[in-house]
């Protein structure tokens, strides 16, 4: 009999679900809008009557579980506490409302954490008992693993790679505080270099002929294609920052390999090279040329269903 887990991405805007199997093929996937429910328990009220349609349609008898990767997931309690791109605020208890509609075990994490176990299962770090994920969205999250275990810290937080200070004093943050490097290493992050360098700078750019409020991490990444110059120093800044954050961090974990997910990833060479170049040029000599940057094997549009269903599956081992 087939075995499968149930994979859900909880997301500001919509929420991605699917139907997984041990082996990464998904069988069923759907989305349903996230910021349209005033009231959390008639999202997941909704939200569970797709999932036992899709049970249902596909005939399935052995679900194992539900994984839900989620904006501040907390994997001890199994709330997300205080998201910021939630409209539903406070601590919310999402383990305990979907067992009200779903009679499955659930483990919740932040996405990030997810996806990092979705390597570990599914992708590029299949073998790997010390590795850390850097999700490269919207802002920067990160999941270390660490003796083939997630690393979650005392409270279910550790990780939180994004919200480490690069720059005292610097860019305004999300979080309430300055130079966080999500600020600068993310979609976002690119977004206001672009911006800080037409400024500053009178060389020519196509991005010159669009509104600031326009510039967007994928146009920035089309310009760079074309040879735009201020788009390729854009993401040179973004990988330079980004590799002096990962050398430290490489001397706090020793991983084998930092594993690049999400948008700002897809760059492919563009933000790689100068991330491996300044990782290397800032790292302790004792880990020189030991560490690998690679880019993530799950990336997709079903990345995240498959890391939020790998928690069920790492569980079960």
């Amino acid at each position: 009999m087939t075995e499968y887990a149930i994979g859900i991405d909880i997301g500001g805007t919509n929420t991605v679900f699917g139907i997984v199997d041990r082996n990464g093929s998904s069988i069923a996937e759907n989305s349903i809008r996230t910021d349209i429910y005033e009231n959390v328990k008639d999202f997941v009220k909704e939200l569970s009557v797709e999932i036992k349609k899709i049970i249902s349609d596909k005939k399935i008898i052995s679900v194992k579980g539900i994984g839900i990767g989620a904006p501040n997931g907390n994997y001890f309690k199994g709330t997300v506490d205080f998201a910021p791109n939630l409209r539903w605020k406070g601590i919310i208890n999402f383990a305990e409302l979907f067992k009200e509609h779903l009679d499955y075990p659930v483990i919740l994490t932040n996405d990030a954490n997810a996806a990092a176990i979705g390597e570990m299962i599914y992708g590029a770090a299949k073998g790997m008992k010390n590795f850390v994920v850097v999700t490269l969205g919207t802002g920067l999250g990160s999941g270390f693993v660490a003796n083939g275990e997630l690393l979650y810290g005392n409270d279910g937080f550790a990780g939180e790679l994004g919200h480490t200070i690069i720059f005292p004093d610097g860019r305004i943050c999300g979080c309430g505080r300055q130079g966080c490097l999500e600020q600068y290493a993310s979609a976002n992050g690119i977004v206001i270099t672009m911006k800080e360098l037409l400024e500053i700078s009178d060389q020519k750019s196509v991005m010159r002929s669009i509104s600031m409020e326009e510039i967007t991490s994928k146009g920035i990444y089309t310009a760079a294609k074309s040879g735009d110059e201020l788009a390729l120093e854009a993401f040179r800044y973004t990988g330079k920052v980004l590799g002096f954050a990962l050398a430290n961090t490489v001397a706090i974990t020793s991983p084998e390999a930092i594993i690049l997910f999400g948008g700002l990833a897809n760059a492919g060479d563009f933000i790689f090279k100068p991330a491996s170049e300044y990782m290397e040029k800032y790292m302790l000599n004792i880990f020189k040329n030991k560490v690998k940057l690679l880019p993530s094997q799950i990336s997709g549009k079903n990345a995240a269903v498959l890391g939020a269903s790998a928690l069920i599956w790492n569980d079960l081992k």
